[in-house]
């Protein structure tokens, strides 16, 4: 995938632009809509939902308290059951570690199974610099790959495509990447499925290395868990020789008793589903049985820097069901690739800034306010991940990180605003002379503010004045109420 996120511009141009895509927003509408009434109807079968949440969310708490235990505990467990573990601490690192197993094995091409944690590396485009290519073997992911396109959900990273343009993806580049389409190939689900497991099972066949990620890693055992929908993970998982996983330090559980907490949370708040039709387990190496060479990389790449943030550590509660992302309106008006990260929506929104630092790359910097704060995502979320409140807090950031120098148009506009409320005798002078000015403007037909406030009027007209401000009204009518 030749397709990058770097460069993206900050959010509010981006969002501009996808929201004058007229396809773009019914292909979201139709989806998003589709996956909010299956996981209503699921949950609804819950009598306990409320106590699971709580329970997902208190387990999560409980691990990241101590999460340097749990990680030694489960580097322990899997180099018992003949697993190496590798500990990197950044993208290039972790990147380093699968380049280095695929060139000791003198592979040309890994497969891999779905993983947001590759694709925050990068993993694709660095195997493409050592002459490494790495197919996408989960359906939509594949579409994307083939589109040369970028993911854009998190849990349906083609969800801006159709399925006639699904079709077009399929007839035009498959060839190029291995087995062609069909000829006669129609946009039916049944024929555009059938196509892409043609497609996928020479890989499979041949591939030696196969790289993952990973849903769920218990510590205990040393276990690492993926879940998905369709198969093709596990095809990844069981026929190659090498098995490298890449996985995020906060997906440890303690326990397979914490592990069922989540198998119950996260089917119904992804797919809406009361259980994955996959969920593939595995636990080092077993002789004659899966992969004989297993490699785990254990990933920071910003999270302990989030788990630093007493506030923002919740974030890393998250098990990447895109609930939040089905529900926002945001999202669903914009789509995925206007946040400018793998990790796109709601939980992006704060996931990015705390990975990444504020302050530093407008982009990032712009995503906080990529919200309306009415709180959806927060109710949807399986493991209560206060979203509303981090967006809130990681604003504070943003604007502290770009304190001095001139200052900006709104901290102008607040300072002028603090010494108009300062002083009741000033807010009231004030108050006579902007009345009289509106009085005017009204009888004028002026109807938009003049720059810097013409924004505010863009889209609604300037409405008429009162006749008398309300202290004078109150001083003449308030008494007689």
């Amino acid at each position: 995938m030749s397709a990058t996120f770097v460069g993206m511009p900050a959010f509010p141009k981006a969002a501009r632009e996808a929201l004058g895509n007229a396809q773009l927003r019914a292909n979201l509408a139709h989806a998003t809509g589709t996956i909010r009434a299956k996981r209503a109807a699921v949950v609804a079968e819950v009598e306990d939902w409320e106590e699971l949440r709580l329970a997902g969310a208190a387990i999560k708490d409980a691990t990241l308290l101590r999460l340097d235990e749990h990680l030694l505990r489960l580097e322990a467990a899997l180099q018992a059951r003949g697993a190496r573990v590798h500990w990197a601490r950044d993208a290039a690192e972790a990147c380093a570690v699968v380049a280095e197993v695929a060139r000791a094995h003198g592979v040309d091409e890994v497969v891999k199974v779905k993983s947001m944690a590759t694709q925050e590396i990068g993993l694709n485009e660095a195997l493409a610099a050592e002459g490494i290519a790495a197919w996408e073997t989960d359906l939509a992911e594949l579409i994307v790959q083939l589109g040369d396109d970028l993911p854009s959900h998190i849990l349906v990273p083609a969800i801006h495509r159709n399925r006639t343009e699904i079709r077009d993806i399929f007839a035009r580049a498959m060839a190029a990447a291995g087995r062609p389409a069909p000829e006669d190939l129609t946009d039916d689900p049944a024929r555009l499925a059938e196509a892409a497991r043609l497609h996928l099972r020479e890989k499979f066949l041949r591939a030696r290395v196969a790289v993952s990620g990973a849903n769920f890693a218990v510590a205990d055992t040393g276990t690492l868990v993926v879940v998905e929908s369709e198969g093709n993970g596990r095809m990844c998982l069981t026929l190659p020789e090498v098995l490298v996983s890449v996985v995020g330090i906060e997906k440890v559980v303690p326990t397979w008793s914490d592990l069922e907490v989540f198998l119950q949370l996260l089917p119904r708040s992804s797919t809406g589903e009361r259980m994955n039709p996959y969920t593939s387990t595995w636990t080092g190496v077993t002789p004659g049985d899966g992969p004989q060479e297993v490699h785990v990389v254990l990933l920071d790449n910003g999270r302990t820097r989030a788990l630093a943030d007493e506030v923002g550590r919740q974030a890393l509660r998250c098990i990447r069901c895109s609930a939040c992302l089905n529900v926002c309106p945001v999202y669903e008006r914009t789509g995925g690739h206007a946040y400018g990260s793998v990790y796109p929506g709601p939980i992006g929104a704060i996931l990015n800034p705390l990975l990444h630092g504020v302050g530093h790359d407008a982009q990032t910097d712009s995503l906080p306010y990529a919200s309306t704060l009415c709180g959806a995502c927060f109710e949807v979320c399986p493991v209560r991940i206060d979203i509303p409140e981090v967006l809130v807090h990681l604003r504070s950031q943003v604007v502290d990180a770009h304190r001095g120098g001139l200052p900006r148009p709104e901290a102008v506009a607040m300072r002028g605003a603090a010494w108009a409320f300062a002083r009741p005798r000033r807010w009231a002078l004030l108050e006579r002379a902007g009345g009289l000015v509106g009085r005017m403007a009204h009888r004028l037909g002026v109807r938009r503010l003049p720059w810097p406030a013409s924004a505010w009027t863009r889209a609604r007209d300037l409405p008429p004045v009162p006749r008398r401000p309300f202290r004078s009204w109150w001083r003449r009518e308030g008494s007689r109420t």
